[in-house]
């Protein structure tokens, strides 16, 4: 039987850890892709494969797809958790970290969503996840670049949902509105619920990938249950 693959992009020890342990744990072989693999090695000791990658670069997507394609087949389900801010006010702001911002938001979850339609188109089938924030759909103050990017990168969710479902492909768009907890052992404030727990929220990627085709959903929003909004 072919084991299903996983790419996560952007890869970290927080919720792309969570999620990488999750999809070892149901069977699925894990590709982690980031530009420094070196914080990886305790999620390669357990399991998974790491990559370098600098996702906002078209050619080093490409490599990466083909690359982890030779060693372990094609991904079932990639998500895309890249991500890059730059704060301050407006008239302040450095016009090349704005452009940053927006290359690895936005710009770098397209490519990465391209070189994964394009596979899954042609097999039919597959998820492509996306990581939004409470910037997605909410542009705070003196964080402009990150609404920009983050407002992108859900409009580009959207879209492809609109153009890939009728062809197979499942494509979600998640807002974590709330605080990821960290693995540092300290305790949120607001006590240990008051923060999104990175296992929970790759239980609802996992979700998302097996849900039924006649129930899709393209976005799902997650916060802790006293988080206002």
């Amino acid at each position: 039987m072919t084991t299903s693959v996983a790419l996560i992009v952007g890869a970290g020890s927080g919720l792309s850890g969570a999620l990488a342990r999750a999809c070892l744990r149901v069977g699925m072989a894990v590709a982690l892709a980031a530009r420094n693999t070196a914080k990886l090695a305790p999620l390669v000791a357990a399991g998974a494969q790491a990559f370098e990658c600098d996702a906002a670069v078209p050619q080093a997507v490409a490599g990466l797809f083909a690359e982890v394609e030779r060693k372990l087949g094609s991904p079932e389900l990639v998500a895309f958790n890249a991500s890059y801010r730059t704060r301050g006010p407006l008239v302040e702001l450095d016009p090349a970290e704005v452009a940053k911002t927006l290359e690895v938001s936005a710009f770098a979850g397209f490519l990465v969503a391209q070189q994964a339609a394009r596979r899954m188109v042609a097999a039919g089938r597959g998820s492509i996840l996306l990581t939004g924030a409470s910037a997605s759909v909410k542009g705070y103050a003196l964080s402009a670049p990150f609404a920009m990017g983050k407002f992108a990168l859900r409009g580009l969710a959207q879209s492809m949902a609109r153009e890939l479902a009728p062809k197979g492909v499942h494509v979600a768009h998640f807002v974590i509105d709330g605080a990821i907890r960290s693995a540092d052992g300290k305790r949120p404030a607001r006590g240990p619920d008051s923060q999104l727990a990175p296992e929970a929220i790759a239980e609802a990627y996992l979700f998302a990938h097996h849900q039924p085709r006649s129930a899709w959903t393209w976005e799902i929003e997650l916060r802790p249950w006293d988080e206002t909004f």
